[in-house]
């Protein structure tokens, strides 16, 4: 944020507070309620409530729910699976061998792995790096006490700002894209933030990358819907950052999902393979349905989760030792009525507690979480299962988190009102990841002389000083009287996070891309594009 100097900090600040309720519903003026107070909010502050940081520095403990005993049963059961029931690397006869030169048993297109080897191959994966952004000011560290948010990834569907549930266009991914680069709490820009799906499935990746290029400076994910499509976004990141930076550090996190149960198909391996030759990192990510792709109880759900990730993470060092991978996992159960997954509830959280502490033990990062929910509309539901998994999220010490905005329908849905009430509530969590402040400041003990018994720390020197940091301030959440909210006509959320969304667009401004990259960017688009017919499928 800004620095202002003493003299504007009143009227400042007060300019904030009346801009705070200029949006319709959020605060207490009747007139004219446009959308400029929230856009030059916006502006000053870096598109929302609270400091934009590149990631966070975790300073509070992960809670474990786990003791030594639990986690050394649950290593023995995946080594079991591994060895007897074994894995199956699907249509990739490269793999197979690779595999079988490793040691492996590999019979057919199942292989059984000696007790140690995955283990074994994992010493020369990083249990730290750096995610590389083109803006370096934006770069993000994967691992240890760090914690960075990206945005939903893979929704066919948005409900936009009308109200209408449609399929996503390619001007949805590029707002969403806008949207993540504007909230201070949003570390990434993501990846396949929607699908848009008015542009050719064969052809569309192309132009995802380049939205992540040119309408953001964070740090973004590649395509991994087919092996060429990987290479595609490969050749586009070494026209931004060169071809030999491109090969010794990692600017693409790419997200790799084990076919649940224990199979990893050709298209999810073909992309590992293209992302590891050059160095970049790979998210292995069981995609795990509790009671349809996994047991119904946590210990056999995390047993399997962690013979997928033990078996598809070590593979990336089979391609190329060192290259980047995480621990990665996305855990829902179902409901054993309809079918349908269910989102905040007890036993996903369990999961991805254990999870992390499994993640931790092997000296990878962690990968999990999100705002997820199964709601319809961003609704009570959606609130109280998307701050069930956050809040689960940042206390596992999870390293990257997808889903972290927008996220509504189970996946199927990109919402622009729910990505704002989520980077708000991400805003929150960075705010609470800095801990305890116990600096002379933090303990407040002349304060607490100044005003003594039976007074008030209203006006005291300390909060005059403190009072515009002290407390996380939404921009999003109604804090007024009844009367005042009934006045303005009854303002729900929704409708807040309506206005500053749109209030943001109109703000937006691109950060600067070299003109020569952005000619040679789309020049290798249009050659792509060219080089093939259209297809949908």
């Amino acid at each position: 944020m800004e620095e202002r100097s003493s003299a504007d900090e009143r009227s400042s600040e007060e300019a904030d507070m009346d801009e705070i309720t200029a949006e319709p519903g959020a605060g207490r003026r009747q007139r004219g309620e446009g959308r400029g107070a929230a856009a030059r909010r916006a502006s000053r502050s870096g598109g929302g409530a609270g400091p934009s940081m590149p990631y966070i520095t975790r300073k509070i403990r992960t809670y474990e729910v786990l003791d030594e005993e639990g986690l050394e049963l649950i290593e023995r059961n995946a080594d079991t699976v591994l060895e007897e029931i074994g894995i199956e690397f699907r249509e990739d006869a490269e793999a197979l061998e690779l595999w079988r030169q490793a040691g492996a048993d590999v019979r057919g297109e199942r292989v059984h792995f000696p007790k140690g080897l995955c283990r074994e191959l994992l010493k020369s994966a990083p249990s730290e790096f750096t995610w590389h952004a083109r803006n370096p000011e934006r770069s993000v560290r994967i691992g240890g006490n760090a914690t960075v948010f990206a945005p939903v990834y893979g929704s066919p569907f948005v409900r936009d700002l009308e109200g209408d549930r449609r399929y996503a266009t390619l001007e949805d991914f590029r707002n969403f894209v806008k949207l993540a680069y504007m909230a201070p709490s949003m570390h990434s820009s993501g990846g396949t933030v929607c699908e848009p799906v008015d542009i050719p499935v064969n052809k569309r990746h192309l132009d995802m990358v380049y939205s992540h290029i040119k309408y953001s400076d964070k740090p973004f994910m590649g395509s991994v819907t087919a092996p060429e499509r990987a290479e595609d976004s490969v050749a586009m990141a070494k026209l931004v950052f060169g071809d030999e930076f491109v090969e010794n550090n990692c600017v693409m996190l790419n997200l790799i999902n084990a076919n649940s149960p224990m199979v990893f198909d050709e298209t999810m391996l073909g992309a590992a393979k293209v992302y590891a030759r050059h160095g970049q990192a790979s998210v292995i990510s069981p995609f795990i349905l509790s009671g349809a792709m996994s047991p119904v109880t946590v210990a056999g759900t995390l047993t399997q989760i962690l013979a997928e990730v033990l078996a598809g993470a070590s593979f990336t060092q089979l391609i190329r030792p060192g290259a980047p991978v995480l621990f990665g996992t996305f855990a829902a159960s179902i409901s054993m009525q309809s079918g349908a997954p269910t989102f905040g509830t007890p036993e996903p959280a369990l999961v991805s507690y254990g999870a992390a502490q499994l993640a931790r033990r092997m000296g990878l990062p962690f990968r999990t979480g999100g705002s997820l929910c199964a709601s319809k509309v961003p609704d009570a539901q959606a609130a109280h299962e998307s701050a069930n998994t956050l809040n689960m999220t940042l206390l596992a010490g999870a390293n990257f988190v997808l889903h972290a905005a927008g996220w509504l329908e189970g996946g199927l849905a990109a919402c622009y009102e729910k990505f704002m009430i989520d980077q708000d509530q991400l805003g929150m969590m960075q705010k609470m990841a800095q801990g305890v402040d116990l600096t002379e400041d933090g303990q407040a003990m002349d304060a607490i002389r100044e005003v003594g018994p039976g007074a008030h720390y209203l006006g005291c020197a300390h909060t005059q000083a403190n009072f515009q940091t002290a407390f996380y301030r939404s921009a999003l959440a109604d804090n007024n009287s009844f009367e005042q909210w009934e006045i303005e006509g009854r303002k729900r959320i929704e409708d807040r996070a309506n206005a500053l969304c749109r209030s943001w667009l109109d703000s937006y401004e691109a950060p600067a891309l070299d003109p020569d990259i952005d000619e040679a960017l789309l020049a290798f688009i249009a050659s792509r594009k060219n080089s093939m017919p259209d297809a949908f499928t």
